[in-house]
């Protein structure tokens, strides 16, 4: 399996602008710039779609390990915060932290907390990232 997505930049870092496509058409030349990376300016940037991207395969992967176990979640619902830091080597993704809330009948807390961690190093985009993953979970009644 491929997937693509593309991206458009005109002029210099600071003052230039680019667009961001997906092949599926979910983003079609959204705008992106070093105002939305850097400042808060209007538009997307890659560590916002990285978190995104995080956030929906952890919670894809969590649900995926619940029913192996036998469970079926009612709700899961992850935030993903990426950490940019300039480093010796220049700016990089150090961290993606993963807050995740779930209402899952009839689990227990040792094994919702064990499938979490099995789901947060098995997702797919955690195994991209070379940056420390952490995970917050918590079970709601």
């Amino acid at each position: 399996m491929k997937r693509k997505a593309s991206a458009v930049w005109s002029g210099d870092l600071k003052s230039g602008k680019g667009k961001i496509s997906t092949e599926s058409g979910t983003l079609k030349e959204t705008q992106y710039s070093f105002s939305t990376r850097f400042e808060n300016g209007v538009g997307t940037n890659p560590e916002e779609l990285i978190a995104a991207a995080h956030a929906g395969c952890f919670s894809m992967a969590f649900s995926a390990e619940l029913g192996k176990a036998g469970f079926t979640p009612a709700a899961i619902n992850t935030t993903a915060t990426i950490t940019m830091e300039k480093t010796d080597a220049g700016f990089t993704v150090t961290e993606s932290h993963l807050d995740m809330t779930a209402k899952i009948p009839d689990i227990d807390q040792e094994k919702f907390t064990a499938i979490a961690n099995g789901a947060k190093a098995g997702c797919p985009i955690s195994r991209l990232l070379n940056a420390k993953i952490s995970l917050d979970a918590k079970l709601e009644a």
